[in-house]
């Protein structure tokens, strides 16, 4: 009776490549959770988002991932198909809680804010609420009310886009210690960047733009005209002068097929013209003459009849 061998498990989604700091990662303490990559609900497109939350849920953390076609990783000695590299960045978790909030000022009422941060889709979602900067955050995006013992809390609009406006304030300073360039220049599809001053308005847009990454269509644009950005006509993303392409008239698309160069069709150069030595070479009878890839190949034996 032959038996089978048994196959090892097919692991392609179970191992990833990631850059985390080791805050996140720590050995935690008695009583603490262990670091756990959980779906939570993106606040910005309503759909499912990898996050990752600290040992014992103290700190909220972004994942984000770097990804090329075609690539791969060596894991000891085997080949993960994942190529992606992932990052794992610190995140303000009121971000999250935000639209729970906004949802729940339909009923214009205070409520406690376990009873709002619920989701049957993304149960983790409770675990928000265990975040440091959580509960202590609340009062910068809703009215407190104590009853008792307990906090109620209500969504305020006018208190959030104070609050965003300082996240954007925030993002210009830091834009502007760290140089990047926040100028026309940076619409240029090839990203060159251009020596032109740029405007406050310039790094306001810019960090605005940065900001909505984590908030909905609805609250950017109030928070565009909280921060009295101006609407762009007609924004259009022309490259300098001195920098474009000499190569074609007509950008070079994904979709052109390529296997054109190897057609028959494409424009060989012409015959370089031969020496004397060559033409003479040329003249000589090569009846019955070996050529030179005959002495280098393997020889056949004769077959017995």
């Amino acid at each position: 009776m032959t038996t089978k061998k048994k196959r090892t498990p097919h692991s392609q989604n179970d191992r990833w490549v990631v850059i985390v700091a080791d805050p996140a990662v720590e050995t935690p303490k008695k009583d603490e959770s262990d670091p756990v990559f959980v779906r939570l609900r993106n606040p910005s497109t309503d759909e499912a988002s990898l996050y990752l939350f600290g040992s014992g849920d103290v700190q909220l953390y972004e994942v984000k991932a770097f990804n090329e076609d075609f690539h791969s990783w060596f894991i000891g000695q085997a080949v993960q198909r994942d190529g992606r590299l992932l990052y794992v960045t610190p995140m303000d978790p009121l971000y999250l809680l935000l639209p729970y909030l906004i949802k729940a000022s339909e009923e214009g009422k205070f409520q406690p804010v376990d009873q709002v941060v619920i989701d049957e889709e993304f149960p983790a979602c409770s675990r928000l609420l265990s975040c440091t900067r959580s509960l202590a955050s609340l009062h910068y995006v809703a009215e407190e009310k104590d009853v008792g013992s307990r906090k109620f809390h209500r969504y305020s609009q006018e208190k959030t886009l104070q609050w965003l406006k300082k996240k954007v304030e925030r993002t210009v300073t830091a834009l502007r210690r760290s140089t990047v360039s926040v100028g026309e220049g940076v619409k240029s599809t090839t990203y060159i960047r251009v020596k032109q001053e740029a405007r406050e308005e310039d790094y306001v847009r810019y960090a605005h733009g940065l900001i909505s990454e984590y908030i909905s269509e609805d609250l950017s644009r109030a928070l565009q005209t909280h921060l009295q950005l101006p609407e762009l006509s007609s924004p259009k993303e022309v490259e300098p002068p001195s920098k474009k392409r000499k190569l074609s008239d007509k950008p070079v698309e994904s979709a052109e097929d390529y296997t054109k160069f190897n057609s028959s069709d494409f424009a060989r150069k012409p015959p370089k013209k031969m020496s004397a030595a060559q033409k003479t070479l040329a003249k000589v009878d090569k009846t019955g003459m070996k050529s030179m890839s005959a002495f280098f190949s393997p020889k056949v034996k004769d077959e017995k009849k």
